[in-house]
């Protein structure tokens, strides 16, 4: 899909692919926002959970840390919230947070249902289907961990997130998105990744690795909400559309 020379040139730069990578989960929650509106934002919080949710148990270095892949999507997901706050209200950032939810749910429940259904014996295609069905069952069966882990410090740290986002709106007058922005999802983040290091890396890894993942994860994630906040601006000075 990607051309030899783009993946050798990314294999070797690593720290480049993790911030164009950043920006342009960003930049499609802005152009989401900006054709779809409201119902783009949802699509966005909701691809974001997949995403994170599967990518979750690849761990990889960047800057010098290990930390896991799917801080990249999840963080995302703060940065649509907030979004949806400031443009609809909280009443629509509760609500997409409550969608992201079930979402999860009922993915969980379909993918093991289809982790029972067992690969072709057909002579022409067994060694193929068995080698498919092995590699699903590897990410599929790491996976429930991650996300039970997940939805359980997400539905906490994202309903705390929009309650902070607009306790400090309304103290603030709706001034200083930059703040409000940043200070919930930093706050947040700290809820988030205490829950999550504390379900999904307990008795999976040694205490000094969860703790140096957890740190190394809430790092990208201030680093994150940092490069977000132009990105809300940006959304916010175009006009709300309804859809």
């Amino acid at each position: 899909m990607i051309p030899a020379e783009i993946q050798g040139f990314f294999q070797t730069n690593q720290d480049l692919l993790w911030v164009i990578t950043v920006l342009l989960d960003l930049a499609v929650t802005v152009l989401m926002y900006r054709i779809f509106g409201r119902q783009g934002l949802l699509a966005c919080i909701v691809l974001a959970i997949l995403l994170s949710n599967l990518q979750g148990p690849k761990l990889t270095t960047i800057l010098g840390f290990q930390t896991s892949l799917g801080v990249i999507f999840y963080s995302g997901i703060f940065f649509a919230t907030d979004l949806l706050s400031e443009k609809y209200g909280r009443m629509q950032a509760n609500r997409a947070v409550i969608i992201g939810f079930a979402v999860s749910v009922i993915t969980v429940l379909m993918l093991s249902i289809a982790l029972e259904f067992q690969p072709t014996t057909d002579p022409k295609t067994a060694a193929l289907s068995r080698d498919i069905h092995d590699s699903f069952a590897t990410i599929l069966n790491f996976t429930p961990r991650f996300i039970f882990g997940s939805l359980f410090a997400y539905l906490i740290s994202q309903t705390f997130d929009v309650w902070f986002f607009h306790y400090i709106k309304r103290r603030t007058d709706g001034r200083y998105l930059w703040l409000r922005n940043n200070l919930s999802t930093m706050a947040s983040q700290i809820i988030d990744t205490l829950l999550y290091s504390l379900v999904v890396w307990w008795g999976i890894v040694d205490l000094s690795t969860a703790i140096q993942l957890g740190v190394a994860k809430y790092g990208f994630k201030l680093a994150i909400a940092a490069l977000d906040t132009p990105f809300i601006y940006w959304a916010r000075s175009w006009p709300r559309r309804e859809t």
